[in-house]
């Protein structure tokens, strides 16, 4: 009885753990550009796309292909970013699995 009420203990400041890095993910940001930094993507740490910066002479140029190109690939390695970042943090917590990987 006495390990299962350790195991729950740990169990508890794990979860607590877990959530104080989801806080903290909402609130770091990553940056991708693409294109040259033509289209720039901010996402937060669990991977929601927070800002968009299109450079205006992309838009003057008229080749809508192409943003739509540069956006998704900006766009794509922000959340990639974003997902590497939640990984190691969450990663680091380990508990009592002795640093098994989550994510």
């Amino acid at each position: 009885m006495k390990n299962i009420a350790a195991l729950m203990k740990q169990a508890q400041k794990m979860q607590s753990q877990l959530a104080q890095i989801q806080q903290e993910m909402g609130e770091k940001r990553v940056e991708a550009s693409a294109g040259g930094g033509m289209v720039t993507a901010v996402a937060n740490g669990r991977g929601e796309l927070v800002s968009l910066k299109i450079d205006p002479e992309v838009i003057k140029a008229g080749d809508i292909p192409m943003l739509e190109d540069l956006i998704l690939a900006a766009v794509n390695e922000a959340r990639n970013r974003s997902e590497e970042m939640m990984r190691d943090a969450m990663n680091r917590v380990g508990g009592p699995f002795g640093g098994f990987p989550f994510v």
